[in-house]
């Protein structure tokens, strides 16, 4: 089209993980405020941020995770929005930087409105109801340890 209508809007997302004492991964996944899917922390890019950084706010924001965030992105997903008042749904484009928690906090902004869960790359396939995230997370590899 020439109105621009079949471009993605882009957002930015984190793709939290950590290992388990035994060296295996984990990811941590997060409902959405709306339909309660299983995903990851996502979010429009904010002002004076990088990418990358922006994706670390929304993982701070939407599950209170702090870590190192890595400045190559680790693949893309999509999905589609519909707003409210709009019947036609706008398809996002996330582009996701993977983030190596460090803490988990207490109290963080958006911690009434979510649930969390750390699960294994398998658990999160099982849960995870979007077929482009799903896609992104089996065919990532995980930073080593």
């Amino acid at each position: 089209m020439e109105d621009g209508t079949d471009i993605p809007l882009q957002q930015v997302g984190a793709l939290p993980y950590r290992f388990t004492a035994a060296g295996e991964a984990e990811l941590l996944l997060v409902t959405s405020r709306g339909t309660r899917q299983w995903i990851i922390p996502k979010g429009w890019p904010i002002d004076g941020l990088t990418r990358a950084e922006s994706a670390a706010r929304e993982a701070y924001e939407e599950a209170g995770l702090l870590g190192d965030i890595d400045g190559v992105a680790a693949g893309y997903f999509s999905y589609d929005k519909v707003r409210k008042g709009d019947e036609t749904p706008l398809r996002l484009s996330v582009e996701v930087f993977w983030l190596r928690v460090e803490r988990q906090l207490t109290f963080w902004p958006e911690a009434s409105q979510r649930d969390l869960v750390w699960v294994s790359p398998a658990q999160a396939l099982s849960i995870i109801t979007n077929p482009s995230l799903a896609d992104l997370i089996a065919g990532v590899r995980f930073p080593s340890v």
